[in-house]
């Protein structure tokens, strides 16, 4: 059905945009159907993408026009389109856009279209200013003048309409004296559309800060590429601190002097407020914002100005994707190898490799930027899909730090402590030359695991199969997958033991606890999720670190990628081997990735900077890749593995995720899925077997796994494979195209 849509779409676009006020059109509608459905236009001139309110089993909806029909449908059973919103529409890009993701991603199309509409009460509400304007009867009866009044009055008429509180801020009066007013007819209500406008950008031709020779020879690489106006991605392979940004920043500036926009993906924009810096910095403004912390208010301000075409550049986290622009020039997506671009609730989806989709709907350019490149961006690089520019070099006087392997099996790295010997006495050093340390352990809290010293219990979420977490900062344990929580016991809640709950294996607070130890007189901060939870925590954290008023950092990955920190010279990872446990495909990968970032937070001017790596497995590649910063071999070795055993990004793979509420049902239905696989050479079907998270927010869950050949249309396969396929109770069926792990 989507593919029929593109190409009626197309046909539209050929003959004529223009529907008749009188006769049928298909309508999308904002929910999770898989087709349009069609309606009368009630009179009402309709064009593709107008927006719509339509009935739909009995409720109003929200919907975009997307074809004219000539069905063989009686009228008297077609409902009328209710309204339409406006005059500005959805482009006809976006809407094919909506369709090809819809395609690839195996999700109902109206799903899609919720995505792009969602904003709560986008139209509902006109979202206006009440002003205040000295009304225009000269003489009123009973109306005494006040000094306050007459403050008032001389506000409204050197000023012009006010607000009440610009009225209170610019008199000093109390709510009483403008109600005084009003009620005795001196001054009126007005009331005018509150429209979002963004900061004016300026210096579009001026950098101020002076690019390199590599960086120069990038700039006017991709700027030619900009200059044929056609769909093409180019890859920033840069090492961290070459100063990649300030390569696309001056790409950015071409694009927007040709008057279009310009949509900057980045995996966390909470956590993006030192890009946010450089930008204003670079453009005198900084660019429009679009994540979930925006108020419901501005959300629909911002929304609606983008379909306006009032918005020259936004920043957002993987949601902007969606966002209906509609003058569209580039598209850049930073640390384009995070795993946070895949959305894992709701409908799934890889907004990296969905931004590329979108670009070569809107046929412009994309830019994808990464010190640490995801194997599948590398591999399409090396067979010439993508264009590549590589900076080999850091930014200024800095040079690559140091980077030492410190075997913490041997004894002499034992001492009963979770930062070695070694670690510590180089973290004196740090601090007595006055430059900063950053301990890295990715694990939240004080404790990933609260065990029972006598009878061995371990406090387990009732949701999910996991183990809570103690946060002893909160005195509490807590589920980091649900959100469970509850307070610490003061005994075993299995054999009833007073004071027998003992934290196993450390978290951020725990090393806290160690570092407060080792070193009194330090000025230490937490950099988590837990500490870290908002824009305005993350930017006072940011100026303590600037004004060393925090000389230890100790973080989790929030604080890995991303940031400048100049006195940091001393980074300490204190379990490298963490992110390799488990089967998941990318464990190598994304560990190196991960590592990668942290050391490239030390040394980054003109200070040598050292990274020192506690791992139990030194002779690991990954591990020598890393001490030696040597990519090619690492990666040479796992796109062999990769390779060998068909996996991405030399073959596909294809999770389905069988959940219930009931284990049996899941059982049931994931035997039940096995049994009808289809039969390939070119595909093969395994499982089903539990998910790595097999009990998850109160749903069991199973999986079977499509691995495929890269060329097959596993999207069709997978279709006819669930074709008529009943799912009754609480099961369902989820399909995950491409996944990035398997939990």
């Amino acid at each position: 059905m989507c593919h029929l849509l593109a190409e009626n779409m197309e046909q539209q676009a050929i003959i004529s945009d223009q529907i008749k006020s009188v006769g049928r059109v298909s309508v999308l509608i904002a929910r999770p159907v898989t087709k349009p459905y069609d309606y009368l236009s009630n009179g009402i001139d309709l064009q593709i993408g107008d927006i719509v309110q339509v009935p739909f089993v009995n409720r109003m909806c929200i919907g975009v026009v997307v074809a004219s029909v000539a069905s063989d449908v009686a009228n008297q059973k077609l409902k009328f389109v209710s309204d339409k919103y406006g005059e500005h529409r959805i482009p006809v890009a976006m809407l094919d856009f909506i369709s090809r993701v819809a395609s690839y991603n195996m999700i109902p199309l109206g799903a899609v279209l919720k995505m792009v509409l969602n904003v709560p009460e986008i139209f509902k509400f006109s979202d206006k200013i009440e002003l205040f304007v000295q009304s225009e009867t000269s003489c009123l009866k009973n109306f005494r003048i006040t000094p306050s009044r007459k403050l008032v009055l001389d506000a409204l008429a050197k000023n012009g309409p006010q607000t009440s509180v610009q009225i209170k801020g610019d008199t000093g009066v109390g709510s009483g004296v403008i109600k005084g007013l009003l009620s005795c007819g001196v001054i009126q209500k007005q009331f005018v559309a509150d429209n979002f406008t963004p900061q004016p950008l300026g210096a579009l031709d001026k950098n101020f800060v002076e690019l390199n020779d590599e960086q120069a020879t990038a700039v006017k690489s991709l700027i030619n590429v900009t200059r044929e106006n056609k769909f093409s991605v180019s890859l920033i392979d840069g090492v961290t601190g070459s100063g990649k940004t300030e390569v696309y920043f001056e790409v950015i500036a071409e694009v927007l002097k040709k008057g279009l926009q310009v949509l900057i993906l980045v995996p966390e924009i909470a956590l993006a407020r030192p890009f946010i810096e450089r930008f204003s910095k670079r453009f005198g403004a900084a660019p429009v914002e679009w994540h979930s912390e925006l108020p419901t208010k501005k959300r629909r301000r911002i929304w609606r100005a983008i379909l306006e075409g009032e918005v020259n550049v936004l920043v957002g986290a993987r949601s902007a994707l969606f966002l209906p622009f509609r003058n569209l020039g580039l598209l850049v997506v930073d640390e384009e190898h995070e795993s946070a671009f895949k959305q894992m609730e709701g409908p799934r989806y890889h907004a990296r490799d969905m931004s590329i989709l979108r670009a070569k709907c809107s046929d412009i350019p994309i830019i994808l930027a990464s010190a640490t490149p995801s194997l599948e961006t590398l591999h399409n690089s090396e067979t010439g899909r993508f264009r590549k520019v590589s900076l080999s070099q850091r930014y200024g006087e800095a040079s690559l730090p140091k980077v030492v392997l410190i075997d913490i099996r041997s004894n002499e790295n034992r001492n009963g402590s979770w930062i070695s010997p070694v670690l510590q006495k180089a973290i004196h050093a740090t601090i007595e030359r006055e430059e900063q340390v950053l301990l890295f352990l990715n694990r939240r809290g004080y404790a990933p695991l609260n065990i029972c010293k006598v009878c061995g219990h371990r406090n387990e979420c009732p949701s999910c199969s996991a183990w809570l977490v103690e946060h002893r900062s909160k005195s509490r344990l807590q589920c980091h997958h649900c959100g469970y929580k509850i307070k610490v016991p003061t005994c075993c809640p299995e054999c009833g033991a007073e004071d027998s709950l003992i934290a196993a294996g450390p978290g951020v607070e725990r090393i806290e606890e160690e570092v407060g130890q080792m070193f009194p007189d330090a000025r230490v901060g937490i950099a988590s999720s837990d500490t870290l939870s908002n824009g305005a925590a993350l930017i006072n954290f940011l100026q303590l670190v600037r004004q060393r008023e925090i000389e230890i950092i100790i973080g989790t990955q929030v604080i890995a990628k991303g940031h400048h920190f100049p006195l940091i010279t001393c980074v300490g990872v204190l379990d490298a081997d963490l992110g390799l446990a488990g089967g998941d495909l990318r464990a190598a990968e994304k560990t190196y990735q991960m590592l990668h970032q942290v050391a490239g937070r030390a040394g980054r001017e003109d200070k040598v900077g050292k990274v020192w790596l506690q791992t139990r497995q030194p002779d690991n590649p990954l591990m020598q890749a890393l001490s030696n910063w040597d990519r090619e071999s690492f990666l040479q070795l796992e796109k062999q593995a990769r390779s060998e055993a068909a996996m991405p990004p030399f073959g596909r793979l294809v999770s389905l995720i069988i959940s219930s509420k009931k284990e049996i049902e899941a059982d049931q239905i994931a035997r039940l899925l096995a049994a009808s696989a289809p039969s390939t050479p070119r595909a093969q079907i395994l499982g089903p077997a539990p998910s790595a998270l097999a009990f998850l927010r109160g749903r069991h869950r199973r999986r079977l796994l499509v691995k495929a050949d890269k060329n097959l249309n596993v999207q069709k396969m997978i279709s006819d494979w669930l074709d008529g396929l009943k799912i009754r109770g609480s099961a369902k069926v989820e399909i995950d195209i491409d996944p990035q792990s398997f939990a």
